[in-house]
């Protein structure tokens, strides 16, 4: 059966009206493949239907205004030939179908309806498998392009393989993305089978979809900056040139000449060297790290070791693996390391120190220290974020920070003198009467210095504003000088020239500003006169003329430079007792004592000085001090001074008149008594300690002998105890547990300065938990490095002091790294002086 013209051209047209349909259809279809097929059903039945007389007339003149009765030059139709090849026409969209099927020969129009439903059920099958792919403009994760393929129906707990379901053969397997690449490409060797209904054109677009990731990824990469040519290449390079200038040039040309590298330069392969160099200076220079980081031993060891094994394919552990797995195997390994010290603590006891403070995002954390005779150690810091810091909430996390340590282990918990804090620790003094709340000396005395050197103006302490006050208005005037210099940049100038030292810029809350700042004053007098002399100060005019010249007047009054050398030498002695117990060495059992010679050296200081016949003001500043020791006494320094052999001892006897041993001292032995008490709630037991306290101090039975009596003065307390000490054994024990521990908890000051190092504003987005982890390996892995006799020596010699970046003033925390036993911010730490040898120089910028 033959098919006329008119109706070619009739099925023609709804050949082109349902290709158009079905172009618009493609977007819906992804929404809705059900919806899709319909709308190709209701195409092909409108498809069949007669043609209508408008349509039939519009056919008409289609076939009038034909390209062949226009174009007489084309090619008959039956041997024209579709310019799309069928892939090509496949490939592209619905309407190019109608072209492959126009350019056929005019013979097969007969089954031109068979053909039409060709093309639909191509187009239902390309919907199909645009369907299972997903659309081409949506986002491909490149790195695993045919997860769209599958369904993810379960995912373990914790990462890993995950449950999926094959779109195209509905199996359901259980793997990592490599499974299922080899199930839908039938890559074998994977232990899975390949996808029974997956067709080989459906695996030719797999396989393209992943050559455009790799191809995308590979043009992703950002465009390397190349490295500086390495010394070898420069140096050749400038003998090659000069040999060309005719000086050395050698005149036999049929020698061959030598490759760019000779034979030393291959044996020590030092391109490769230099590359390596470059590669590490550039991570040093982009990533904006200290200096200091090179004298690392860690960073030494890690280059060493690359060097001496052979790892092929290796690199370097990514942000999720530092930051997750890596940190908490180390914490696990640190946490093992420390577990001798933590066996010591049952014989040796151990303080739990803790202070408070705020991080980048104004978090409020406390930290918690314990500290023996080996050192302090991190326990952990505590968000208390969202919670109200009373006496109850303090003193809970203190107790059950005793529990995990053992509350036969503790000997003292150590805080500021908040009242909060006192209240807390007398809390923690009733559920535990052995344990005692020691207030930190360190806060104390410089509570002291305050109230001498900052004295405030009100009723109850009129007498001692009065008598202090000029002290306020010395380091006033020290400040206004301080404060103009540094807030007008040619007077900065003029002073740089002159001082090699800078200016000061301390916080209030520092441990003896006041004191630090004066000392640095009279450290630059000579600097500062003769900057306000020379002309250039008189000359520079653009400042505020007036403030200048008050400026220079009192830094060339000699009687402003007679106070601030007046103010140092009485507050000398305080400063010095501060410093001393601003560290973690034990010194529980020495404060009673530094405490009574601190008193006596500002005595003679101040009788020294312009107020020596003024005894008003010594009343004060001693009445201030002695207020300060009633606040802060404990019977624990009491019984720790009591133990001390040294005070018993006749050299020390011998030092001053006035001295006595601690067991005739009436307060000192009021307070031991107190201890003891506490110590031993048992009668006889407290009988039995106190007859062998009686042994000790008297020098009688074991403790008579010569050796005994004369190691008293010469050996430390813990060893004298430990040789002489064996006869009683109870006595021996408590000396051994209270003679190693500190008095103050400027651990934990030091160790915010390490928690600011590392959760700094740079990394303000880390959490408290990441943060805490990284300050305990941090922390504590220090702590484990300085027990190494290698410390001191080397190239890595105190590698954890700040180097570079090292300023013992920094007021963000009192230096990078700080030195181990020091908090205090002292000028003269600006002498340590690093050099590329890695030692410590012995230059000093003190003497101008």
């Amino acid at each position: 059966m033959g098919v006329k013209k008119d109706d070619f051209c009739i099925s023609d047209i709804r050949a082109i009206a349902f290709l158009l349909l079905t172009q618009q259809q493609f977007v819906a279809a992804r929404r809705s493949p059900a919806a899709s097929r319909l709308s190709a059903q209701a195409s092909v039945a409108s498809l069949l239907k007669p043609a209508s007389p408008p349509l039939l007339a519009k056919a008409r003149r289609r076939v009038a205004s034909s390209p062949a009765q226009q174009q007489p030059s084309q090619k008959p139709a039956a041997t024209r030939r579709c310019s799309l090849s069928p892939a090509a026409a496949r490939n592209s969209s619905p309407v190019a179908a109608l072209f492959l099927v126009k350019c056929l020969p005019i013979p097969c129009v007969a089954s031109y309806f068979l053909v039409q439903l060709v093309v639909i059920f191509s187009l239902l099958a390309m919907e199909s498998f645009q369907n299972e792919s997903g659309s081409a403009h949506e986002d491909v994760d490149d790195y695993s392009p045919l997860w769209r393929f599958v369904t993810k129906v379960e995912k373990a707990v914790g990462g890993g393989n995950v449950t999926w379901s094959c779109n195209i053969c509905n199996k359901v397997c259980k793997g990592s993305y490599s499974r299922v690449k080899a199930h839908l490409l039938k890559q074998k060797g994977a232990g899975i089978a390949g996808c029974t209904a997956v067709t080989m054109d459906q695996m030719k677009r797999m396989q393209q979809l992943i050559d455009d990731a790799e191809l995308r990824k590979k043009n992703s990469k950002q465009k390397e900056v190349p490295l500086p040519s390495s010394s070898t290449s420069s140096n050749m390079a400038s003998k090659s040139s000069f040999c060309t200038s005719g000086i050395l040039q050698n005149d036999d040309p049929t020698k061959k000449r030598k490759g760019p590298l000779g034979p030393l330069e291959k044996s020590f392969n030092l391109n490769a060297r230099d590359e390596l160099h470059s590669e590490v200076a550039r991570l040093f220079y982009t990533g904006g790290l200290s200096f200091n980081i090179a004298r690392n031993p860690h960073y030494v060891r890690a280059f060493s070791l690359a060097t001496q094994r052979t790892i092929p394919g290796y690199l370097p552990p990514g942000y999720n693996l530092l930051r997750t797995s890596l940190l908490q195997k180390e914490k696990a390994h640190i946490g093992k390391l420390l577990e001798p010290t933590k066996a010591a603590w049952k014989q040796k006891g151990v303080s739990i120190c803790s202070d408070g403070w705020s991080d980048v995002q104004r978090r409020p954390l406390i930290n918690i220290m314990a500290v023996c005779e080996s050192g302090p150690m991190f326990l952990k810091a505590i968000n208390c974020e969202g919670e109200y810091k009373d006496k109850a909430f303090i003193s809970k996390l203190l107790i059950n920070t005793i529990n995990e340590v053992g509350h036969q282990n503790v000997v003292q918990v150590v805080t500021d003198n908040a009242p909060v804090c006192k209240a807390a620790g007398l809390l923690v003094e009733a559920k535990y009467p052995d344990i005692f709340w020691t207030p930190c000396v360190v806060h104390t005395l410089n509570l002291a210095l305050k109230n001498i050197c900052a004295p405030t103006d009100s009723l109850q302490n009129k007498e001692a504003f009065d008598e202090c006050k000029w002290i306020a208005e010395a380091a006033n005037d020290a400040s206004m000088i301080k404060n103009f210099i540094m807030n007008h940049n040619m007077r900065l100038s003029m002073f740089n020239d002159n001082s090699n030292l800078k200016m000061l810029s301390l916080a209030d809350t520092r441990f003896a500003s006041t004191i630090i700042m004066l000392k640095r004053f009279r450290q630059i007098k000579k600097c500062l006169e003769n900057m306000v002399i020379s002309e250039r100060w008189d000359l520079y005019k653009e400042d505020d003329v007036v403030k200048a010249r008050v400026v220079k007047y009192k830094i060339l009054d000699d009687q402003f430079w007679e106070q601030i050398d007046y103010i140092l030498a009485f507050t000398s002695p305080i400063y010095e007792m501060l410093r001393k117990a601003d560290t973690d060495q034990p010194c529980l059992h020495l404060v009673y004592e530094r405490w009574d010679e601190m008193i006596e050296k500002m005595r003679v200081a101040i009788s020294k000085g312009p107020h020596s016949g003024d005894s008003k003001f010594y009343d004060v500043v001693h009445n201030i001090l002695v207020e300060r020791w009633n606040k802060s006494n404990t019977p624990l320094h009491c019984l720790a001074h009591s133990l001390n052999p040294r005070y018993y001892s006749h050299e020390w006897l011998q030092e001053s008149p006035n001295r006595l041993p601690p067991h005739r001292d009436i307060e000192i032995s009021r307070e031991r008594k107190k201890c003891i008490e506490r110590y031993y709630s048992n009668s006889s037991e407290r009988r039995s300690v106190n007859e062998e306290f009686a042994s000790f101090s008297a020098a009688i039975d074991d403790f008579s002998d010569n050796d005994s009596m004369r190691d008293r003065g010469l050996m430390s307390p813990t060893k004298w105890w430990v040789i002489h000490g064996a006869s009683t054994p109870t006595l021996q024990s408590l000396a051994l547990k209270l003679l190693g521990h500190p008095s103050s908890s400027s651990c934990c000051e030091r160790n915010w300065s390490t928690y600011n190092f590392i959760h700094s504003l740079k990394r303000n987005k880390i959490t408290p938990q990441r943060a805490e982890d990284l300050v305990y390996v941090h922390y504590n892995l220090r702590l484990l490095s300085r027990r190494s006799p290698h410390y001191n020596e080397g190239e890595s010699k105190m590698w954890d002091v700040g180097a570079d970046e090292f300023d013992s003033m920094d007021m963000e925390g009192a230096a990078i790294l700080e030195i181990a036993n020091l908090s205090l911010d002292e000028p003269e730490l600006e002498s340590v002086l690093f050099t590329d040898e890695g030692g410590v120089g012995d230059e000093t910028d003190m003497d101008v």
